[in-house]
């Protein structure tokens, strides 16, 4: 009888432990899923949208609990041909139409989800302290200054734009050799901000969130291609709907506001 007795108790004791067992590898697994619900939402975007962006960050994530937002900043050229290589991003948003076209053309995007959200103008910096005798783009020539810091117009849209604008004023070839070509355009401000150019060409918001430098003139709209900055919800993303619902919140009231807070139109 003592032996049935002690039989059945350690029958039951095992049964015991393994009902245990298996309640902490539900609550591993449990813990394991919740993480996996958190997203981390790889926006890639224009070197422009920089300081727009990061203070978009904290109140959409804030109205959007369980996403966490990763930029990746650079030229709107570069990050097209890194995302066609595969480099993770659920997001792009692009200085210029035609990179975004390209990447529609090659059905990298979610073409439902394009919009367009912001547009910029085209502006000559200088060096706030500087005393300078240019006061338009069509003073700029060789005898008045030493370098003019531009994007490079091959894979950097105020690059782009800066050559047409100074195709149309004739200036492009006549500068050649005193341009100082760029990474993207926050390189652009930074070389006129250090010095190491006279002037520069960049987008109004980059002048706008500088203190270190002042606008000469605006380009006029007709020498260039209308600045328009698109975004698009990336094919191949694993996260189509906090995509779609970062794309929507730039796009809304808040993204809007915060935009023009930083010199967009």
């Amino acid at each position: 009888m003592r032996r049935f007795l002690l039989s059945t108790l350690s029958i039951l004791l095992t049964i015991f432990l393994i009902g245990c067992s298996n309640a902490k590898e539900t609550d591993k697994t449990g813990t394991v899923d919740q993480e996996k619900s958190d997203v981390e939402l790889v926006v890639s975007a224009a070197a422009s949208l920089t300081d727009a962006l990061v203070e978009l960050k904290g109140p959409f994530e804030e109205a959007h609990k369980g996403i966490t937002v990763i930029y990746n900043f650079g030229s709107s050229g570069k990050l097209a041909t890194t995302i066609e290589n595969g480099a993770p991003s659920d997001v792009f948003l692009s200085a210029s139409s035609k990179d975004m076209n390209d990447m529609e053309d090659k059905e990298l995007i979610n073409s439902e989800s394009r919009k367009d959200f912001a547009e910029n103008a085209l502006v000559l910096i200088t060096q706030k302290d500087f005393d300078s005798a240019i006061s338009s783009f069509e003073d700029l020539n060789t005898a008045t200054l030493d370098h003019v810091a531009v994007g490079e117009p091959g894979s950097v849209p105020v690059g782009r734009y800066t050559k047409e604008t100074f195709d149309s004023l004739d200036l492009w070839e006549p500068l050649q050799d005193k341009l100082v070509l760029s990474s993207d355009v926050r390189q652009v401000l930074t070389h006129v901000e250090m010095g190491n150019a006279d002037y520069g060409v960049v987008y109004s918001s980059d002048a706008f969130v500088s203190n270190d430098v002042k606008v000469l003139a605006e380009a006029e709209a007709d020498w260039h291609e209308p600045i328009v900055y698109p975004g698009a919800v990336i094919a191949e993303s694993m996260h189509q709907e906090a995509a779609q619902q970062f794309l929507d919140y730039l796009t809304g009231d808040e993204g809007k506001e915060t935009l023009q807070k930083f010199g967009f139109k």
